[in-house]
């Protein structure tokens, strides 16, 4: 039997062997620290035989799907332990995730974090106890009976839900048995560090509509350092945390009375959105974008042309109902057939194109409650939608002028080094989502992959992520706490001009489709703020924060100075305010920096006398004094440079 490993190399055994026993016999250290294996791209247990000839790759906590099988064992710890101090709870999912893990359990008796010293107790006691952890498989008469008898009703739902003949997996530890798929570490006694983190509810299956559950984080590491920095990264990313620090600087705010995902912006929140704003729609006009403003709602039959009512009408707020309105409409979940509407009002040349759409728009999504953060994902948001209506030939240079604004607009914004590229594509067996024309997908991913190519980006290719009507490029980035989202999509679409019957004349009289890129160049303007101010952790740079400068007097004998120069800085353009209240200079300093603006003029008799500014930065920078033509300009190069700092 022929054994080759990732690095290249062959190991020849006489018989079948476990993944434990070949890492052993590579060197006693690797088989201590070999948690798994990728078994031909399979990943497997340590107890797995390797029996035939074959591609092994070992996993350590190294590896990503090393850490996954650790986290996951490190999740029935937990669920183990939670069932021998609550016998009555009811166990329902738990994986392990980017970071960690978590289980959803259903307790008689809500619990807090109070109870998380009792629980990591008992977790540290099954870890000493050092169980075996073993695998069985049951057919599903006698599965369904298993985890009856235990009372486990969400996992009996669970199982019977599985295809008929699907394997059915169970994982035993002690005397507790867990509903799994794995795969699992062979004992309880190998995880080495961990860390309950936090308690949330969530839905059964992520359904409003089913029960709400409780669910806790946890995190797992093979060594104690690793966990105390991780650790302290969390509390580093807390007070970062946008739905924390975007509330206490007064960015946003919600209320319950107004609904989940419907964020409200304060006066300085609003400024920000209105900096950013301008800064898009002025960028994109000196790009040769036309503007469009267009209705907030559509009857149903525009989406019905789109193919949005049958692929994404879960995802829709309608107003009205098929059945007994002559009328029924619905709030736009995007602009795309709006904007399509715009291009076919009137004939359009070869001449004419490429024609570039921009608009801020608002959209409204039915986004699942469980799923609501902050301004991160909400029902109601912004974005700096387009469309390039183009021909095929000028195709690839359109997209290629779409991926260099975004850049232009991620460097400006300070997230350039914070993001990732994926290339999403569809998924031939789900008919249901796309639309089900395999050639025109191919050649569209095709088209688009040689772009992407030819542009030098470094991206990923992801199955089942593209829209329902074309393969995208998505652009990902992670919040303080590591969760991805989406932050700008474009995407190329093949569909949408046959719908709604778009052409061009070419340079030959004929009639021609034209291609589509749909794009964004800021994303949505909600989760950019967020993401700046857990980036900047509030300390916006200049062009971009609410408030530029802070005149502060140190007597009430050259408050009207102040004001003068406040009018001065305002008539230039320089967002200032001033700050007389009768406090100390010590005070409205301090002041000035929780607020995180980025200048401060502190103006006293003196600075009156001999015509200047005493300048202080953020951070406790002092600049002296100078005149106030020497400030404006400083202020106004930070502005026109985009100074992140």
């Amino acid at each position: 039997m022929k054994v080759t490993l990732k690095d290249g190399s062959v190991r020849e055994f006489s018989e079948g062997m476990s993944v434990y026993e070949i890492a052993k016999e590579i060197s006693e250290g690797l088989a201590r620290a070999t948690l798994g294996a990728k078994l031909n791209g399979k990943v497997v247990e340590t107890r797995t035989i390797v029996n035939e000839d074959c591609k092994l790759e070992l996993l350590t906590f190294a590896d990503d799907e090393g850490k996954l099988i650790y986290r996951h064992t490190a999740s029935h710890i937990l669920a183990q332990a939670i069932k021998n101090i609550f016998p009555t709870v009811k166990l329902a999912i738990g994986p392990a995730i980017a970071n960690g893990f978590y289980y959803d359990f259903d307790f008689k008796t809500p619990i807090s974090t109070d109870e998380f010293n009792k629980i990591e107790q008992e977790m540290k006691n099954i870890i000493k106890a050092n169980y075996p952890i073993t695998r069985f498989v049951l057919p599903k008469d006698e599965a369904v009976k298993l985890m009856a008898g235990y009372g486990e009703d969400y996992k009996v739902e669970l199982i019977n839900d599985l295809p008929e003949g699907e394997e059915i997996s169970f994982y035993k530890q002690g005397d507790f048995v867990d509903l799994c798929a794995g795969p699992h570490l062979p004992f309880t006694g190998m995880v080495k560090a961990f860390k309950l983190t936090s308690l949330t509810g969530a839905y059964w299956r992520g359904n409003e509509k089913n029960k709400m559950l409780s669910r806790i984080y946890g995190t797992a590491f093979d060594k104690k350092s690793e966990l105390q920095e991780y650790l302290l990264a969390v509390e580093e990313a807390k007070k970062r945390d946008h739905n924390k620090l975007g509330r206490e600087m007064g960015i946003f705010m919600t209320d319950e009375n107004i609904g989940q995902g419907l964020p409200l912006l304060m006066p300085k929140g609003a400024k920000l959105f209105q900096i950013l704003q301008r800064f898009v729609e002025d960028e994109e006009e000196r790009r040769g974008y036309v503007l469009t403003k267009t209705p907030y709602m559509a009857k149903s039959n525009l989406y019905k042309i789109s193919g949005h009512w049958d692929h994404y009408l879960d995802g829709m707020f309608v107003i009205g109902d098929e059945k007994k309105d002559d009328e029924v409409f619905a709030l736009r979940p995007m602009t795309c057939p709006f904007q399509y509407t715009i291009y076919n009002n009137g004939l359009k040349s070869y001449r004419d194109l490429p024609i570039r759409y921009g608009e801020t728009s608002t959209l409204f999504r039915n986004e699942a409650s469980g799923e609501m953060h902050g301004l991160i994902r909400v029902r109601q948001f912004t974005l700096s939608e387009g469309h390039i209506v183009c021909t095929p030939e000028q195709l690839e240079n359109e997209f290629r002028g779409v991926v260099d604004l975004i850049k232009y607009m991620l460097k400006c914004t300070g997230l350039e080094n914070d993001v990732t590229y994926r290339f999403s594509k569809w998924d031939p067996a789900d008919t249901e989502k796309y639309i089900n024309e395999p050639e025109i997908w191919e050649m569209a991913e095709d088209t688009m992959r040689k772009i992407l190519d030819n542009i030098g980006l470094d991206y990923v290719e992801a199955k089942g992520e593209a829209a329902f009507y074309g393969p995208k490029l998505d652009i990902q980035i992670k919040n303080v706490y590591g969760k991805e989202d989406t932050i700008i999509t474009v995407q190329v679409d093949m569909f949408l001009a046959e719908n709604f019957d778009m052409s061009y004349i070419d340079e030959n009289g004929e009639k021609k489709r034209p291609y589509i890129i749909h794009r964004s160049s800021i994303g949505c303007y909600e989760r950019t703020m967020a993401l700046m101010i857990e980036k900047f952790a509030g300390a916006f740079p200049v062009w971009a924060s609410p408030v530029q400068v802070k005149v502060i007097s140190l007597t009430d004998r050259t408050v009207d100075e102040c004001n003068k120069i406040n009018e001065k800085l305002r008539a230039m353009g320089i967002r200032a305010e001033v700050d007389s209240r009768s406090e100390t200079v010590g005070y409205k300093i301090r002041s000035a920096q929780l607020e995180k603006v980025p200048y401060m003029l502190i103006i006293g008799d003196k600075e009156v006398e001999n015509g200047v500014v005493a300048v202080r930065r953020r951070g406790g920078v002092v600049m002296g004094e100078m005149s106030f033509a020497q400030f404006a300009e400083i202020v106004l190069e930070d502005v026109a440079s985009k100074r992140l700092d």
